[in-house]
């Protein structure tokens, strides 16, 4: 099978490690030649990047911007449309925000790996007005946001047209990108280390688990109240914008350890009696990590946690956001039992061999395509 001969790789930033990240490092993996193009790169956040070419915009210049460049939205579509990508064969893009917006003539194959189309500009835009990160000037940007979105959106709704093929991270995006893209896409879902949890012995189980970036879309609030309400043990690993406003109100059965190595949240995987999940997720890595290491999850009933969360088999699912709905949820899986073997033998189907294995054989046949498509045409 004819493969490209050229690759670029296109991501929206390089600031802070995360699932999206994730993804591009595989890819990275996969295609190691490939040149990288992003917005604003922080080295240090990324030593699996050593030696990787990374290409960035003037924002990676700009020391405010580099680090907080998330918070213009406005902006952000510029700079990809100042990469040049005419002497690839192949673009790849690994896509929540407008790294879709790169330019690439007809002769590029334009791939987009899409994690969700982006958040505010559609399915959070109602949710972030309210949730303003902009501290003193909310009030200003509450007025302004509703004056750019309808412009934002068809901005946003016209790069992804000119995407060749989109391939989302879940089931639910896929429905996500067909209702505000308008376009179709394969699923493949996201790469995650299973076998080396899966190879863990099962601990304690006498706690329950949050790990992730605790930010207010992850809806930390709902675990604290349902957690001072049970008075049961729970454990948070993790930083941001929420631990010091939940961490005043929490009681103390719950504990918050911050952020620890990545031998230390695994053995806290196995030790879990089952991993918290509030919030609504395009996917979800991290539950299916604890889900590797033996832990059953207990999730909002919506989004990518549909997926893998069977109720009663590799967890429990809650119905609304609130603290009063996760408490009974743990009520009611206080009164379950479940099977370690058989959920960690569930998540192997999420592994990143399998990632590799579906990227490699997709890329390939619709290059292929596309070739076809090409001569045909000539």
């Amino acid at each position: 099978m004819p493969t490209p001969r050229k690759i670029a790789l296109v991501h929206y930033w390089l600031t802070s490690p995360g699932g999206g990240e994730r993804v591009l490092y595989e890819l990275h993996q996969m295609y190691p030649e490939a040149p990288i193009y992003t917005t604003a790169f922080i080295p240090e956040k990324f030593p699996e990047l050593a030696g990787a070419d990374i290409r960035t915009t003037f924002l990676d210049k700009i020391p405010f911007l580099k680090r907080k460049h998330q918070l213009f939205p406005v902006f952000l579509g510029l700079p990809f449309k100042t990469f040049n990508m005419d002497e690839y064969d192949l673009v790849i893009s690994s896509c929540s925000a407008e790294a879709k917006y790169v330019r690439t003539k007809p002769e590029t194959l334009h791939i987009c790996y899409c994690h969700t189309p982006v958040r505010y500009y559609w399915s959070d835009y109602e949710w972030r007005l309210r949730n303003m990160p902009f501290g003193p000037f909310n009030w200003l940007a509450r007025i302004v946001f509703p004056l750019l979105i309808g412009p934002l959106r068809r901005i946003d709704y016209a790069a992804a047209q000119k995407v060749d093929v989109f391939i989302a991270n879940s089931k639910f995006i896929k429905e996500r990108i067909k209702k505000y893209y308008h376009r179709d896409s394969a699923v493949i879902y996201p790469p995650i280390q299973t076998a080396e949890l899966a190879k863990l012995p099962s601990g304690s189980r006498d706690y329950y688990l949050i790990v992730g970036r605790q930010v207010a879309s992850k809806r930390l609030d709902i675990a604290v109240d349902a957690f001072n309400e049970l008075g049961l043990p729970l454990k948070i690993v993790g930083a941001g914008e929420e631990i010091g406003p939940q961490k005043k109100r929490a009681k103390a059965n719950i504990e918050f350890l911050g952020r620890v190595p990545d031998a230390e949240r695994d053995a806290l995987y196995a030790g879990a009696k089952a991993f918290v999940f509030p919030p609504e997720e395009d996917f979800g890595m991290v539950p299916i990590e604890a889900m590797a290491a033996g832990a059953p999850v207990i999730a909002y009933g919506s989004g990518g946690a549909l997926e893998y969360v069977k109720d009663g088999e590799t967890g429990v699912l809650f119905g609304e956001q609130t603290g009063e709905a996760l408490a009974g949820a743990v009520r009611r899986f206080e009164g379950l039992t479940f099977d370690d073997e058989y959920i960690r033998s569930f998540a192997k189907q999420f592994d990143v061999s399998l990632f590799r294995e579906h990227i490699r054989s997709f890329v390939d046949a619709e290059w292929a395509k596309f070739e076809e498509s090409r001569s045909a045409g000539k």
